[in-house]
């Protein structure tokens, strides 16, 4: 398995700090959980049932013509290849790891591009795989240059799968509108934007046809009761003005991590709404010293980078302020 941001305690271990200590930075998750309502009786007690409305909310909520929920989106990710023949599948990079890992298990050759080779080898694919924004790097892609590697794909028989789990606070560059045509796959997060990665919760945003199939392999119940109880309550309309609040709130927050590690030396290469991404040959060093004084931030070899989530409140962000000025000082 590959290693993912969260792992606090690991890190408690090897650095003797108590995982209650610490300032953990290294997810790319809402720190401020969305508030969770009681849930009906029947949500726990019942098996659950794929015609509750949950599909019709996201497709609402999202503006795609078909939904299939997924326990996580990483559901997907895994079982997704299995459903394409063998072929060449490019995959950006650096990105989402987890994407190239189930397509080079599924059999399928794998091509890494970086997103300026993409144009020019793009002839070459069956299969085009990309983050939009992109996971680390916070890159964006332009909806009109997706659809128009989209459609030279489909006319191929091919495919494109964006994975839009970061998508929900930029959504003039979401796909989802598009995503009943043949040959286009977009993939939404749930808990990352509502804080509630716990609760295991996706979709996939595709043609119906490609879903029953995706349906079928994933098998019945992938979803959990609760899970489906409170997508309802949060993707429904009447939580509508609470989204749009809460996307305003994040915008502002990675705006202002954004400013905070710029003032410190560490200007971000990119970003999203949740996190900011800083490309460093310090990269190691400062993790540990971050680590060191309790403060958990996702670490990348290749390129050598930092990627810093959000912190949860004003003691997170003032004490994220005192060690990277601590370590200016150090280091200058």
């Amino acid at each position: 398995m590959l290693e993912h941001g969260g792992r606090l305690r690991a890190a408690a271990q090897r650095y003797g700090i108590p995982p209650g200590d610490w300032l953990d930075l290294s997810t790319g998750i809402a720190p401020e959980p969305w508030s969770v309502p009681p849930l009906p009786p029947d949500a726990w007690a019942r098996l659950p049932e794929d015609d509750d409305g949950l599909a019709e909310a996201a497709c609402a909520c999202y503006g795609a013509a078909h939904a299939l929920p997924v326990a996580g989106s990483q559901a997907a990710i895994q079982a997704l290849p299995a459903l394409f023949a063998a072929g060449r599948v490019g995959v950006l990079a650096p990105s989402y790891a987890e994407h190239a890992q189930a397509w080079q298990r599924a059999g399928h050759q794998l091509i890494r591009l970086a997103g300026g080779e993409i144009e020019a080898r793009l002839d070459e694919l069956d299969v085009l795989v990309l983050a939009n924004p992109n996971n680390p790097t916070g890159e964006r892609f332009e909806p009109s240059r997706l659809l128009d590697w989209q459609a030279r794909l489909a006319r191929r028989g091919g495919c494109l799968l964006v994975d839009e789990a970061f998508m929900d606070c930029t959504p003039e560059y979401s796909l989802a509108a598009h995503s009943h045509r043949r040959g286009l796959v977009v993939l939404r997060s749930f808990g990352k934007f509502f804080g509630l990665a716990g609760i295991r919760l996706g979709f996939v945003l595709a043609e119906a046809a490609l879903l029953a199939r995706l349906h079928e392999r994933l098998g019945p119940w992938t979803v959990s009761g609760p899970a489906r109880a409170l997508g309802l309550q949060a993707l429904g309309p009447a939580s509508g003005a609470a989204r749009a609040q809460r996307a305003g709130q994040l915008q502002a927050a990675g705006q202002r991590l954004a400013g905070l590690l710029s003032a410190q030396g560490l200007a971000p290469a990119g970003g999203t709404a949740l996190f900011q991404w800083v490309r460093t040959s310090e990269a190691a060093r400062l993790h540990d010293f971050l680590a060191r004084r309790g403060i958990l931030v996702r670490r990348f070899d290749e390129p050598a980078s930092l990627r810093f989530g959000l912190p949860a409140d004003e003691t997170g962000w003032q004490r994220l302020a005192w060690a990277l000025a601590d370590y200016q000082k150090e280091t200058t």
